[in-house]
């Protein structure tokens, strides 16, 4: 299987690359393909604008998506987008590794996925969900977090992860069309010892060995809905 894990944390030392560290050496061991995308490192720009398409299909008035899909369709992305979106297309499984900042990803990993999933290849029109044009491709998130695991839950005082994590779950690697597998999270990691640390460790080893036996979570169908995307009947 070929990896890319995308990695978005501005600390080269912190816990976030330790569990990118780790998913190299053992995804390696288990004899997959593994590129990483290190977004700080190669100082990536994730501002969408207008200069992002030398060659506008309507120089008047921006509409990203169409734009994107004009510089899909003539070959003018810029260099940037396109080398990302070559490892996108590469990949069978992408892993987005990051911490969580306001029950959300960082600045840098969003701009990533705002300019590199982009409207013609990964999603466009009726191609979404599992008709994405990802279709085939698996996506995980693997992140860390302050909060600790009881602060999560239907009861919980800020609610279920599962609710926090839908626009990624849902809304970006499932909306291009990827198998989406449960993510993993490493919970209170600022407040931990070396050891506790060492024991996340080994949990997100021991579950990458078992990817390929992994299902992925249920989502909507789009065979489900009828031509006006209404649930059928």
């Amino acid at each position: 299987m070929k990896v890319l894990i995308v990695h978005a944390h501005p600390e080269p030392h912190s816990f976030t690359a330790a569990m990118r560290d780790a998913a190299v050496e053992v995804l390696q061991a288990e004899g997959h393909a593994v590129r990483v995308s290190d977004l700080y490192a190669k100082g990536f720009d994730p501002v969408a604008k207008a200069a992002d398409f030398p060659s506008r299909q309507n120089p008047d008035y921006l509409v990203y998506a169409l734009e994107q899909r004009h510089a899909w369709d003539s070959g003018t992305l810029p260099d940037d987008i396109r080398n990302e979106l070559d490892l996108v297309l590469w990949a069978d499984l992408l892993i987005l590794s990051f911490p969580m900042y306001w029950f959300s990803v960082p600045a840098m990993l969003k701009g990533w996925i705002d300019r590199v999933l982009l409207s013609g290849p990964t999603y466009g029109g009726k191609r979404f969900y599992d008709r994405g044009g990802l279709v085939g491709k698996k996506g995980l998130l693997a992140f860390t977090l302050g909060a600790r695991p009881h602060m999560f839950g239907e009861r919980a005082i800020h609610g279920p992860l599962d609710d926090m994590l839908r626009p990624l779950l849902r809304g970006t690697l499932y909306y291009v069309g990827m198998e989406v597998l449960a993510p993993f999270a490493a919970y209170h990691v600022p407040y931990l010892n070396d050891a506790a640390r060492g024991s996340i460790l080994d949990a997100y080893r021991a579950y990458l060995r078992q990817l390929e036996a992994l299902q992925p979570l249920r989502f909507p169908r789009l065979e489900d809905f009828d031509d006006r995307l209404y649930p059928r009947d």
